[in-house]
């Protein structure tokens, strides 16, 4: 397994939770999450995305809001959401985990699991975050 795998059970979860109302963390612990993470690196990256989405799931939504031109962030699809958000989290909050990388993982999940708009919405939405952090960086 690896990370990938790992992102991908915790996309699954936040969609979860999106519809459920349960906490991500809640979700995550459930019996067929942690089998789908056979490896406890992946179990315990997951439970670490899982947990700090969960807690900074409000401020992850205002620092999206910005970038959702003409869209509001409850009216995007459910997956388009959660990709978004465990993206955004892990630019911000997971330091040894590059950036690009971060946005090549949301867009295999946009491909996967969104419609055929995803992928380019996601990628323009993290790209231009990126942009703007890397300025605020500089300054």
């Amino acid at each position: 397994m690896s990370r990938r795998s790992a992102r991908e059970a915790v996309f699954k979860v936040l969609f979860q939770s999106d519809i459920t109302g349960e906490a991500p963390e809640t979700v995550l612990s459930q019996e067929f999450f942690q089998e789908s993470l056979p490896q406890e690196a992946d179990r315990d990256f997951a439970r670490e995305l899982a947990a700090g989405i969960g807690e900074e799931t409000r401020r992850l939504d205002e620092e999206l809001t910005p970038y959702l031109k003409k869209w509001h962030l409850k009216r995007l699809p459910v997956a388009d959401r959660a990709i978004l958000r465990l993206a955004i989290y892990e630019i911000l909050h997971v330091k040894e985990v590059p950036a690009k990388v971060s946005i090549n993982e949301a867009l295999e999940l946009a491909k996967k699991y969104g419609d055929a708009k995803s992928a380019p919405f996601i990628n323009g939405v993290l790209d231009s975050i990126l942009k703007d952090l890397k300025e605020e960086s500089r300054d």
